[in-house]
């Protein structure tokens, strides 16, 4: 486990048909929501589905910026670097 946060930037796409990671494009994360961009949806749904992918809790993922944009910058605590990997893996 790292002890140091990570940050990273992630480009979201509300209303998709599933939940998914769907790769790496000019430096941000690009993840596919079934959430509406409404009352915060999207972005509670960005947190579980960033948590679970990287198996760390939700409490450990953390919207810095962005809340009202597609484009976020999400910090994360105690994650391994094999499950940063895995989400680039998962593109």
């Amino acid at each position: 486990m790292s002890g140091t946060p990570v940050r990273l930037s992630v480009r979201v796409q509300p209303r998709a048909s599933r939940n998914e990671i769907i790769g790496f494009r000019e430096g941000s994360l690009r993840v596919r929501l079934q959430a509406p961009p409404v009352e915060g949806a999207a972005n509670e749904a960005l947190v579980r589905f960033l948590a679970e992918a990287l198996g760390v809790p939700r409490r450990h993922v953390r919207l810095i910026s962005g809340l009202a944009s597609r484009q976020k910058l999400v910090e994360i605590d105690a994650v391994a670097r094999p499950a940063l990997d895995r989400l680039r893996l998962a593109t």
